[in-house]
């Protein structure tokens, strides 16, 4: 026979929900893993007083019983699977499996019966039904009837909440069946009730899930949060997880109890509970027992008096207590030195930190998968920049947890982590063909090997390239779809557009001529660079006089090669943070000091700055007088060309009136004429007028004597 048997699909009954798991029958014990959470129960031979073998809803199912009144259920089985569990618990523990089949009368009266954690409503020797006594919240009692309350179920779609049991009266005297009954519930329910004093309280703990500050009481049963306004009792049975973890400025720690099932806040519900601890904070403990008590309990785990950080004593007392590892993060150092990663998980920033057996995220909302429950990894470029980089997470299940904006410098350390957990990654798969050599890589801390990250660099060069230019020549890319020459047809089109979103007075003028406004809009491209040149050279004069420094500049460049050789290797930025602690911690006479002699620098600034815009103010005088003389000089020479040209052309035409006079265009008079008026209007074509007309006039004089 064999020494174990393992099922898959075994579905856990655990108030009153089905959690799926896998099923482990060895020599030692029997062992169930839930899938959803992890959660192990270990079983071990030696405690099991009972195994039943029935018919259920799912199927066959197995109850066993432990010697200390503890019940587990198991159902999913088939039936042909009998034969193989009833031998192996007769060879390795001894048991005979009974089958005890549900009663299916539909009667509602019988007897109850209590046995360990199990309350048992049966009819003749055959149970209706059984009620897990943890799973009782609350048990009231009224004439002949006793009322359970049980805890909320968030997993199951509808949760039966109370049930009620009329107890007959009794020819008995002295004995109340009905507080008979409520005791008997009572002692093995999981009513909570903060009777006796605590072992030991913590005060006015920073708590950032639920938010708040609370008062942290300890019983030996369950754990007392109480704040201003909400207070929870958390039993120790519900901790699945204990986590310390150091914040990234290793000045802070956090202390994160995993609960299943959790606090409850109204329609919120609370998986994690997160305090925040400084390291600087320290405290002196003293338990509320006795030596011997404490001894006894903790076997030396704990002792009476205590004394150390906050954060070390807290999670002392809680593994005591609850009697489960701490996770601390493992050999994994981000790119700064941190065991964790910058990240931002939905729409808050937070911590992600990769363990031995999984990842876990702090703080809104906190996030823990185990390694497991992954199906595949999947490193994605940042949606918004190069600069980042997206870790995307798929379960079994199809859950997908994305944490973004993560530094593309932890990319290297983040892949050889996933890469050395053997987890998959999905881009591995995607680039197998393109590069056949990257599993001997596989486990080489070089970033060169890994081709996504080749990729990934490439692009981000191109993006922040093509972000450049666009960043540069933005005028010159809204003007090129202007350009007439190159695309007159595209022209037109984003000008109608244009036009027709402005104002209606736009739309006429685009409709009567569509290339005209793409040259002005040339145009105006062409001057407004020329503007800007000038005025950068315009820009500040280096005759003017310098402003004055701050006292604290003052006393910067006196103190600084003194500050590099108390510092050496400080690097540019620790050293302006070392001068302003120093600057700070300066006494008020020293600081006044540096004050006077900026206050001196300063009025010297004053005095040459008038002495600057005076001397300034008497140059300028002279530049405009001179521009003014050259103004004078050029105006009459343009009057005197202006003359001499138009007394040419008076004598030619004089010379040709009566040819003109014949033909039935316009005279050379009103041409001449016309000419002259247009040159006075524009200087520049007057000058080439006055200057090729007197050649011409002469020719026409010529032509006319001939």
């Amino acid at each position: 026979m064999a020494d174990t048997l393992e099922f898959n699909e075994i579905y856990q009954e655990v108030k009153g929900s089905m959690n799926d798991g896998r099923l482990r029958l060895s020599r030692q014990g029997v062992i169930f893993k839930n899938s959803k959470t992890g959660k192990v129960d270990n079983i071990q031979a030696s405690e099991l007083a009972e195994g039943v073998w029935r018919r259920v809803a799912l199927g066959h199912g197995l109850k066993l019983l432990t010697k200390n009144g503890h019940v587990y259920k198991y159902d999913g089985f088939r039936e042909s699977e009998f034969d193989k569990l009833s031998d192996f618990f007769k060879a390795h523990y001894r048991l005979e499996l009974a089958e005890k089949d549900l009663c299916v009368k539909g009667w509602n009266w019988g007897t109850v019966r209590f046995g360990g954690q199990l309350l048992s409503f049966d009819i003749g020797e055959q149970p209706v039904f059984e009620i897990p006594l943890s799973n009782v919240s609350q048990c009231t009692t009224g004439k002949n009837e006793v009322t359970l309350e049980f805890h909320q179920n968030d997993d199951a779609e509808v949760s039966l909440m109370e049930v009620r049991f009329y107890v007959p009266p009794t020819q008995e005297d002295g004995v109340d069946p009905v507080e008979a009954f409520a005791q008997n519930v009572l002692s093995k329910a999981d009513v909570i009730q903060a009777t006796g004093d605590a072992i030991c309280i913590f005060r006015e703990l920073q708590c950032l899930t639920p938010r708040g500050r609370y008062d942290i009481r300890i019983y030996p049963t369950f754990l007392h949060l109480h704040g201003k306004t909400f207070d929870y009792k958390i039993p120790y049975t519900t901790v699945l997880r204990l986590f310390l973890l150091p914040h990234k400025d290793q000045r802070q720690m956090f202390f994160v109890i995993s609960l299943d099932p959790p606090i409850k806040q109204g329609q919120t519900r609370y998986h994690f509970l997160i305090l925040l601890f400084s390291k600087d904070e320290d405290i002196s403990l003293t338990l509320n027992m006795n030596e011997e008590e404490v001894e006894k309990r903790f076997e030396g785990r704990l002792t009476k008096n205590m004394s150390g950080s906050l954060y070390e004593m807290v999670s002392r007392v809680m593994k005591a207590l609850v009697n489960r590892k701490i996770t601390v993060p493992g050999n994994f150092q981000g790119h700064s030195g941190a065991q964790c990663i910058t990240c931002s998980y939905k729409a808050s920033s937070g911590l992600l930190y990769p363990l031995e057996r999984g990842f876990i995220y702090v703080h809104k909302p906190p996030v823990h998968i185990r390694f497991d429950e992954i199906s595949f990894v999947n490193f994605a470029r940042g949606t918004t920049t190069t600069r980042s980089f997206d870790f995307e997470i798929e379960t079994k299940q199809g859950t997908q947890y994305t944490f973004s904006s993560i530094e593309r410098e932890e990319y290297g350390k983040l892949f050889d982590f996933v890469n050395a957990k053997k987890l998959n990654i999905k881009n591995r798969g995607l680039k197998e063909g393109m590069k056949q050599s990257y599993d001997e890589y596989a486990d080489s801390d070089e970033d060169q090997h890994d081709a996504y990250l080749e990729r990934m660099k490439e692009e981000g060069k191109i993006r922040e390239e093509n972000a450049n230019d666009s960043s540069d020549g933005s005028g010159e890319e809204t003007d090129e779809s202007f350009n007439p020459v190159e695309e007159d047809d595209d022209v037109a089109e984003e000008f109608d557009s244009n036009a027709s979103a402005s104002s209606s007075s736009g739309d006429g003028d685009s409709d009567r001529d569509e290339k005209k406004p793409a040259k002005k809009a040339k145009i105006v491209k062409d001057r407004k660079p020329r503007k800007k040149q000038v005025e950068s050279k315009k820009g500040k004069d280096p005759n003017a006089p310098k402003r004055p420094m701050s006292a604290y500049m003052l006393w910067l460049n006196a103190n600084r090669e003194k500050i590099k050789s108390d510092h050496p290797g400080i690097s540019i930025t620790d050293l302006s943070k070392k001068a302003g602690e120093l600057w700070k911690a300066m006494s008020k006479e020293k600081k006044e000091e540096w004050d006077r002699k900026a206050e001196d620098a300063r009025r010297d600034y004053e005095k040459a700055m008038k002495e600057y815009s005076v001397g300034s103010r008497s140059e300028s005088s002279k530049t405009e007088r001179s521009k003014k003389k050259k103004k004078k000089q050029e105006k009459q020479m343009k009057g005197k060309a202006e003359k001499k040209g138009a007394a040419s052309r008076s004598s030619s035409s004089t010379k040709s009136s009566a040819k003109s006079l014949s033909e039935s265009f316009k005279s050379k008079e009103f041409v001449s004429s016309d000419e002259s008026s247009s040159a006075e209007s524009k200087k520049e074509d007057s000058e080439e007028e006055g200057g090729a007309s007197p050649p011409a006039s002469s020719e026409d004089s010529a032509s006319g004597s001939d």
